[in-house]
């Protein structure tokens, strides 16, 4: 693995096992944890292949997979990559660096219609790697594949900086919004969601 990802540099030892807590008790409320994945799939043909990028516990690759599609999730930390596999047993689940990202080594070499980087997945990265992880992640795609990143504005990630890093990494901008339910972009918004396509 490359440089520390900001999850484990800037949270503590614990903060692992909370974040696993804290989405299984709002599963457990009936709190809509799907709004992610019900806008990913409008951007893909039913039964696409779909990379969830720094998929966390898995609560958006998992919806994905219920709706039919075939999901592989990533993400760096093993103790959400074991909750994932442990709650969501349907997808596939694999612990790996973005910034190194190579699924074909994992035996994933068939190309992914879309990703989805959901989470704040962008602010948590090892600072400096935003560019090449959207370059990792894009590489992974289908030419025309379609790339869903939401984050806060607020995390220390200026959106001109991720817009560059887009740009940068072989992506174009078609759409932004002020949330994951569509809402409209405007300048100010705490938070963005940005829908890329390979350039």
């Amino acid at each position: 693995m490359s440089e520390p990802t900001r999850w484990a540099t800037d949270t503590g030892p614990e903060h692992s096992q909370w974040y696993v807590d804290r989405f299984r008790q709002l599963a457990a409320e009936g709190a809509d944890l799907a709004g992610e994945a019900r806008l990913v799939d409008t951007l893909v043909p039913p039964g696409s292949r779909i990379l969830d990028a720094g998929c966390g516990t898995g609560r958006v690759g998992a919806e994905l997979a219920t709706r039919g599609h075939t999901v592989v999730g990533v993400d760096a930390d093993p103790v959400l990559i074991d909750a994932a596999r442990a709650d969501h047993p349907a997808p596939r689940w694999l612990i790996a660096d973005l910034a190194e990202l190579d699924l074909a080594a994992a035996g994933e070499s068939e190309p992914f219609d879309a990703a989805v980087l959901a989470g704040n997945v962008m602010a948590f990265l090892a600072a400096g790697t935003e560019r090449t992880v959207l370059r990792r992640v894009a590489a992974h795609l289908h030419p025309d594949g379609v790339v869903a990143v939401g984050f806060g504005t607020d995390r220390g990630y200026p959106l001109s900086d991720f817009d560059a890093d887009v740009v940068g990494a072989g992506l174009r901008l078609e759409h932004r919004f002020a949330t994951w339910d569509l809402r409209p972009w405007r300048d100010g918004a705490g938070f963005a969601v940005s829908i890329l396509r390979r350039a």
